[in-house]
């Protein structure tokens, strides 16, 4: 599946051009590419899901799409790609590394009702949070 949009929430980089441009060099010229604050996101999501197109909706942390959720935005499933090691924070997959902050925050969306799934590439099989937090994907 090829993606026609990317939406990134993002209260800094929605306001700064320079960043902007650079996330655009990223992405393939005929892939639209928007830039939400998290206020903004939770209003216009309605719109993105309307879109025909396939879409992936990104944020940098844990803690922006909990607050997106929180505000109102209807995110009916979370991928963790990757969430990389920083000194409080401890390892549970490869490739994820959560604080236990964040970890409160995963089980709190799940508990909405947000199938809550890690995934490193597309091809691997998504694992559901509860392996994640136990670590059981490693195995």
């Amino acid at each position: 599946m090829d993606l026609g949009f990317i939406v990134l929430v993002d209260d800094e980089v929605a306001c700064s051009d320079w960043e902007q441009e650079l996330y655009r060099m990223g992405v393939p010229p005929e892939m639209d590419v928007y830039f939400e604050t998290v206020d903004s996101a939770v209003e216009k999501l309605p719109e993105y899901a309307r879109d025909p197109r396939p879409g992936a909706l990104l944020t940098g942390d844990v803690e922006t799409m909990a607050r997106l959720v929180e505000k109102g935005g209807a995110v009916p499933r979370i991928n963790l790609g990757g969430i990389h090691y920083r000194a409080d924070r401890t390892q549970r997959l490869r490739y994820i590394f959560l604080t236990p902050q964040e970890e409160r925050d995963l089980r709190a969306l799940a508990s909405r009702g947000i199938e809550v799934t890690a995934q490193d590439v597309p091809a691997a099989r998504p694992l559901p949070l509860a392996d994640v937090l136990t670590g059981e994907g490693n195995r």
